[in-house]
């Protein structure tokens, strides 16, 4: 059950991180660097999620169930 929250809740962080890039790119006008530090940030917690999911299952931690 806790691999499941915090799953959802990085999840939610990635999605924030994505949407936040959006903006930093539609309202910056003078070319800073915050849209670039939004999307390695989305792409740093991606990377991590993956990874924990794929240690998380080969411990048994997640699996599928039928």
């Amino acid at each position: 059950m806790l691999i499941k929250i915090a799953t959802i809740l990085i999840l939610i962080v990635i999605i924030g991180s994505l949407f936040s890039a959006l903006l930093f790119l539609l309202k910056d006008k003078r070319g800073s660097d915050r849209t670039v530090k939004a999307l390695t940030l989305r792409i740093g917690l991606s990377i991590f999620l993956f990874l924990a999911l794929v240690i998380a299952a080969h411990f048994g931690y997640v699996g599928h169930t039928l």
